[in-house]
């Protein structure tokens, strides 16, 4: 896995080779095709094209997103925007992601396959902001219209350029309609997929966010 924005270097891949590796698993991403997304398609096929034994985690939003990653200050501060209406995703929390990667590194049979991985649930931005209001206490608004994103990007500093570009990407994605659950976490890990309500109950517990009129959260 790459750091959003960078290239997964192909060099990597035939190193990884060179020294021997057995096994390399890519965490990829649901949608790409769709969505255009060519840094990820290049990595795909540069895992592909390698002469180690490889596997492909296609995954969709990550539950963490909401307490370590980009959506964590909106959190905090009530109110959230994404151009994707009511429109259904899988989300999926990284613990399970992370068995998943663990299970096809060790095991025999995973060779040469993708997988696509989602949590449970079919959850729209909107029920997932009120998972979280239900479970902190406190207000969450969800915006998912184009022009609310771009309010909030801009006012981020972000260049019209580039929020022009995620809207098309979010449109694709949105194109695809509601995603449907699929049961390979569980069929992979031999266990329920954590479900989103889980995933905010245990980040309120471990602090990651305060609880309503708690101001010691961590920051």
């Amino acid at each position: 896995m790459a750091p959003d924005g960078i290239p997964v270097d192909p060099d990597l891949v035939g190193l990884a080779a060179d020294l021997e590796v057995e096994h390399v698993v890519l965490l990829s991403s649901r949608g790409i095709e769709t969505m255009g997304d060519q840094r990820l398609l290049e990595a795909e096929d540069a895992v592909k094209r390698s002469a180690v034994a490889w596997m492909i985690l296609r995954s969709d939003w990550f539950d963490q997103n909401f307490d370590e990653g980009p959506f964590r200050e909106t959190v905090l501060a009530g109110e959230l925007a994404v151009p994707l209406g009511d429109c259904r995703q899988g989300f999926v929390d990284l613990d399970d992601v992370g068995a998943v990667a663990a299970r096809t590194l060790t095991e025999d049979g995973h060779a040469g396959r993708s997988y696509e991985l989602t949590g449970p649930q079919a959850l729209s931005f909107a029920e997932v902001c009120s998972v979280i209001e239900d479970v902190t206490g406190h207000p969450m608004r969800f915006h998912g219209s184009e022009d609310a994103y771009r309010a909030a990007q801009t006012s981020l500093g972000r260049s019209g350029q580039a929020i022009e570009r995620d809207i098309a990407s979010y449109a694709a994605l949105r194109g695809l309609g509601d995603t449907e659950p699929l049961d390979t976490v569980p069929r992979l890990i031999g266990r329920p997929a954590r479900t989103f309500r889980q995933y905010v109950t245990a980040a309120v517990a471990d602090g990651s966010w305060p609880r309503s009129g708690d101001t010691t959260g961590t920051p």
